[in-house]
C-alpha cells in the first residue's frame, strides 16, 4: 500500500530499452511501432506488467504514446506532463510533442515513408483511435500492421513482471447499495431497448461494479482484471484468472453468473455468431471487434451500459462518500495541522510530507489504499501539474514558497481526492493574488445552480473566468468523475474546456480543481470533491435547477487568501464552508492542539 519512492522508470532505461524493441521490429518486418500508454483494458493506472510505455520510455504519467522508428522517435503527452516528460525522458532519443494539437496522427503524416510498415497490438488500441492512425499512415503512403506478437513485450522479455493475481472479492450491500441481480437486470433492460442481445465489458470499472466485487490488479484501484458478457436477460459469464476465485466468490456471484477463464474469452465470443453484440468502442480495443466480426455476430458500436449508472450513485454510497471524506478529512486536517506547526520551524522534502499524509490516513484504521500516488510539489516542483516525489526529484521546502499537496485515499465506503496548496512562511504579494483567482473560480463552480441537461464543459469556464481576466489560465481539466471505490478517475461526465456531451445528473461525484502554475516557481491548486444534487426550486424561479453538495472537508489556507479581491457572497460561501469543516471535523478530531488549530484555520474571514 505505502507509496514508494523508487526510480523503477527512470528515464536511463528508455535509451537502454529502444535498442531492443527495435531488434524486435526489425525481426517482424517493421519500419515503426506505436506504443499507447493504455494497456488491454484501456487503463488509466497500470499494473507494472502493462506499463509499456513507461518501460519503453521511462515516462511515467497517466496518459501518453510514442512512435518508435528505426532512426527516430516521439513521444506525446498533454498539458498535465509538459515539464514532468522534459525530466523523465531523454531528449535525444525521444522528440517530445503534445498529445492533443495534432498528436500522434499528425506525426505520422510527416514521419512515416512511403511504403513503410508500422505494427501496432490490436488489444491496446481502440477501433476509433486506430481508424484515424491507419488514414494518416495511409496519407503518409506508409501502411499499419497488426501484430500478433507485441515486439515491445518480446524486447522486455523474461524481465517483464508477472500478470497480477488478486484475489476478486465480494462488494457488501451494504457499500454497493443494490443486488447485482438488481443491477444486470437494468443493463439487461439497456440491451433490449437497443434492440442487442449482449454486451462485452471489457473496463475494469464496469465489471467491479456490476457484479458488485472489487480486486488488487490495478495500482491504486480496487479493481479486478477480466471481461464479461452479459445477455440481455440478465444472466452472464465472467472471465478471471482462476488464481483469483475463491469458493466465497463463487458462492456471491450465484447461479446466473457463469465464471470462465480468459483463454475460454475466444470461444465465447464466437459462440455470439449471428447475435446483435454491444461493444463500446472507446473502452474495447480493436481485437474485440475484429473477433466478433470474424465470427459473424453484428457489432453495435454503443457506450458502456455499465458507465452512466455507475456514475450515478445511488443514496447507499452517497452516504458512504460524505462517511469517507469526513475520515479522510480527519487525517487531511491532522496533516495540514503539521504542516502549519512543525514543519513550518523546520524544513521538511516532499518524501517526508507524503509519508506524514499516509500515515495520518493509516491511522484511521480504514485505509485499503491510496487513490493514487501523492503529488507534494515543493516551490518550483508545484508547478509540474502531476508531479511524484522521487528519491532523485526530492525537493526541501523552502521559506517564502508554496507546498502543493494532491492526495486520495480508498476506502470501502468511498474515493477521495482532494488538493491543498499551503504557504510555508509567508507568501508573496502574487502568490496571494493568484491563490484567490483560483479560488474565486473554486467558489463560483462549487455554488452554481444549473438545468438538467447541462454538461460539465457548460459549466468549466466559470472556474476559469477569474484566471482569464487576468490573462491566465491552466492546461488540465477542471473536473473528473470519481467512483464508489473504484477509480478516482472516472467517466462518462467531466468538466472541461474539451467538450462532454454527457449532462450532470443527480449522483454524480465530480471533482472542482481549478489551478495555477508558473513554472520554475510554484504550483497552485485547489481542489475537493463534489456530488450533484437533486433537483429543487429556487425562490422566485420557473423550473427546477440541480446544483451541487461539497463531499471534502478539510480547511483553505487562509493565510493564502487575499479578503479584498472576495465579494461579500464569497467571503460568506468561504465562511459558511470553513463552518461546516469545524462542525463535522472538529468533534472527531481526538488531540485538543489539533482541535485549537483548527478553529483558527476554520476562523471567518
Amino acid at each position: 500500500m505505502r507509496q514508494t519512492f523508487d526510480e523503477s522508470t527512470d528515464p536511463s532505461f528508455g535509451p537502454k530499452h529502444v535498442p531492443l524493441i527495435r531488434a524486435a521490429m526489425k525481426a517482424q518486418g517493421l519500419d515503426g511501432f506505436l506504443v499507447p500508454h493504455e494497456d488491454e483494458h484501456q487503463n488509466e493506472y497500470l499494473p507494472a506488467a502493462n506499463d509499456r510505455l513507461g518501460w519503453a520510455t521511462g515516462f511515467t504519467g497517466s496518459a501518453g504514446a510514442a512512435v518508435i522508428f528505426p532512426d527516430k522517435a516521439a513521444i506525446f503527452v498533454d498539458g498535465r506532463y509538459t515539464l514532468q516528460v522534459r525530466d523523465q525522458v531523454d531528449g535525444s532519443m525521444f522528440e517530445i510533442r503534445d498529445l492533443v494539437e495534432g498528436g500522434v496522427t499528425a506525426y505520422l503524416e510527416t514521419a512515416a515513408a512511403k511504403g513503410q510498415v508500422i505494427g501496432y497490438d490490436p488489444r491496446l488500441h481502440s477501433p476509433d483511435a486506430l481508424e484515424r492512425l491507419r488514414a494518416a499512415a495511409t496519407r503518409a503512403g506508409a501502411t499499419l500492421k497488426a501484430v500478433g506478437s507485441n515486439p515491445l513485450d518480446e524486447a522486455w522479455g523474461a524481465a517483464r513482471p508477472a500478470q497480477p493475481t488478486a484475489a476478486v472479492v465480494p462488494h457488501p450491500l451494504e457499500y454497493a447499495g443494490e443486488e447485482s441481480a438488481a443491477k444486470r437486470a437494468r443493463i439487461g433492460e439497456a440491451l433490449a431497448a437497443k434492440d442487442a442481445e449482449a454486451t462485452v465489458l471489457t473496463a475494469p470499472s464496469s465489471i467491479a461494479w456490476l457484479f458488485n466485487v472489487r480486486g488488487g490488479d490495478v495500482i491504486r484501484s480496487p479493481l479486478p482484471l477480466g471481461q464479461a458478457i452479459v445477455n440481455k436477460d440478465g444472466t452472464a459469464r465472467l472471465f478471471l484468472d482462476p488464481a483469483k476465485v475463491s469458493a466465497d466468490l463463487r458462492a456471491w456471484l450465484g447461479n446466473e453468473v457463469r465464471l470462465e477463464t480468459p483463454d475460454d474469452l475466444p470461444q465465447a465470443l464466437a459462440e455470439l455468431k449471428g447475435k446483435r453484440v454491444l461493444v463500446d468502442p472507446a473502452q474495447s480495443s480493436a481485437w474485440y471487434f475484429d473477433t466478433l466480426a470474424r465470427a459473424g455476430a453484428e457489432v453495435l458500436r454503443s457506450e458502456d451500459p455499465c458507465a452512466l449508472p455507475r456514475a450515478c450513485k445511488n443514496p447507499v454510497e452517497i452516504d458512504g462518500a460524505r462517511e469517507a471524506h469526513a475520515r479522510d478529512g480527519v487525517a487531511v486536517t491532522r496533516f495540514l495541522q503539521w504542516l502549519a506547526t512543525d514543519a513550518q520551524t523546520r524544513t521538511v522534502d516532499e518524501v517526508e510530507v507524503v509519508t506524514r499524509l499516509e500515515g495520518f490516513r493509516q491511522e484511521t484504521g480504514a485505509l485499503k489504499d491510496l487513490s493514487f500516488d501523492t503529488i507534494a510539489g515543493a516551490a518550483s516542483n508545484g508547478a509540474i501539474v502531476h508531479y511524484r516525489p522521487t528519491t532523485r526529484l526530492n525537493k526541501q521546502t523552502q521559506r517564502g514558497s508554496l507546498l502543493l499537496v494532491d492526495s486520495g485515499a480508498q476506502y470501502l465506503d468511498g474515493t477521495t481526492d482532494i488538493t491543498r496548496t499551503v504557504a510555508i512562511g509567508e507568501p508573496s504579494h502574487e502568490m496571494r493574488e493568484r491563490f484567490t483567482l483560483v479560488l474565486k473560480g473554486h467558489l463560483a463552480l462549487a455554488a452554481i445552480r444549473f438545468p438538467a441537461g447541462t454538461t460539465g464543459s457548460a459549466l468549466d469556464a466559470l472556474a476559469r473566468a477569474p484566471l482569464w481576466s487576468c490573462g491566465l489560465d491552466y492546461d488540465h481539466g477542471t473536473g473528473h468523475g470519481v467512483g464508489s471505490y473504484l477509480g478516482v478517475h472516472e467517466g462518462p461526465q467531466r468538466i472541461s474546456k474539451l467538450p462532454n456531451f454527457v449532462a450532470l445528473k443527480p449522483g454524480m461525484i465530480v471533482s472542482n480543481e481549478p489551478g495555477y502554475y508558473k513554472e520554475g516557481a510554484y504550483g497552485i491548486r485547489i481542489e475537493n470533491l463534489q456530488f450533484v444534487t437533486e433537483p429543487a426550486p429556487i425562490a422566485g424561479g420557473e423550473r427546477e435547477m440541480l446544483g451541487f453538495e461539497t463531499l471534502t472537508l478539510a480547511p483553505i489556507d487562509r493565510r493564502l487568501i487575499a479578503v479584498d479581491m472576495l465579494t461579500p457572497q464569497e467571503r460568506a460561501q468561504m465562511d459558511a464552508y470553513h463552518a461546516r469543516v469545524l462542525a463535522t471535523i472538529g468533534p472527531r478530531l481526538q488531540d485538543a492542539d489539533v482541535r485549537a488549530w483548527l478553529e483558527g484555520a476554520c476562523a471567518p474571514l
